[in-house]
C-alpha cells in the first residue's frame, strides 16, 4: 500500500490501530488500559506544564501518526515545541515523540529499533520509552556521534532541556499502568 492510499482510508475499525511501515499495511490492537491510563496522565501533566509556562509547549495529542516517505508510524504521544502556533499534524514533526511499551518482543524490537531510528531521521529531537517492565524511562536525542540515552529511573523526575523546569516522577506513570493489574484479564480490553 502507498502512503497516498493509506492517507485516503476514510473508515476503520476503531478497536484497531494501523501503521503503514515500508508499505505495509500493519494491524494491531488498540492500546488497553495499561498504555493509555499513563498516557493520559502524561498528557495532564505536559498540559499543566503548558499552563504555566505559555509559550514553551505549542501542542500535545495522543496516537497520533508520524509521516515518513513510505511509512505512517503511530506515536502513543507527541509534543511539538518551537513552532509559535498551532501545529499541523501531516506536516510539522514533533519535537517529541512517547511510547509506552507493550507486552512482547515485537513490540519491543519495534519501539526500541525501528521507531527509534526512524523517529530521530524524521528529526524528532527526543523519544521518549516508558518501560513498565524494567520500570524506567529512556529518552533518546540525537547527537554528533550518533544517539545519547538517558534512562530515568523510577524513583526519578522526568527532565528535559526541551521543558524547562519540568519535572514529572516516572512512579506516577508507572503507578497508573500498575494499577490495572487488579483487573481481570478477560476484562482488559486489549
Amino acid at each position: 500500500m502507498t502512503a497516498a492510499e493509506f492517507d485516503a482510508i476514510e473508515e476503520s475499525d476503531e478497536e484497531y490501530n494501523y501503521e503503514l511501515i515500508e508499505e505495509v499495511l500493519i494491524v494491531n490492537a488498540a492500546p488497553g488500559p495499561m498504555e493509555a491510563d499513563p498516557n493520559e496522565e502524561l498528557g495532564h501533566a505536559l498540559r499543566t506544564y503548558a499552563e504555566q509556562n505559555p509559550g514553551i509547549i505549542d501542542k500535545t495529542l495522543s496516537e497520533q501518526y508520524i509521516r515518513t516517505k513510505r511509512s505512517r508510524r503511530r506515536a502513543d504521544r507527541v509534543v511539538w515545541i518551537g513552532l509559535g502556533r498551532v501545529p499541523s499534524v501531516k506536516r510539522d514533526i514533533p519535537a517529541i515523540a512517547v511510547e509506552f511499551l507493550s507486552a512482547g518482543h515485537r513490540s519491543w524490537q519495534r519501539d526500541y529499533v525501528h521507531k527509534l531510528e526512524e523517529y530521530l531521521a524524521e528529526g524528532v529531537k527526543e523519544y521518549w520509552i516508558f518501560d513498565r517492565f524494567r520500570r524506567n524511562l529512556a529518552i533518546f536525542r540525537s547527537a554528533d556521534n550518533g544517539v545519547s540515552t538517558t534512562v530515568v529511573a523510577a524513583g526519578d523526575k522526568i527532565t528535559s532541556p526541551l521543558l524547562p523546569g519540568f519535572g514529572l516522577p516516572v512512579n506516577l506513570l508507572l503507578k497508573c499502568a500498575e494499577d490495572w493489574l487488579s483487573v481481570e484479564p478477560d476484562e482488559e480490553p486489549s
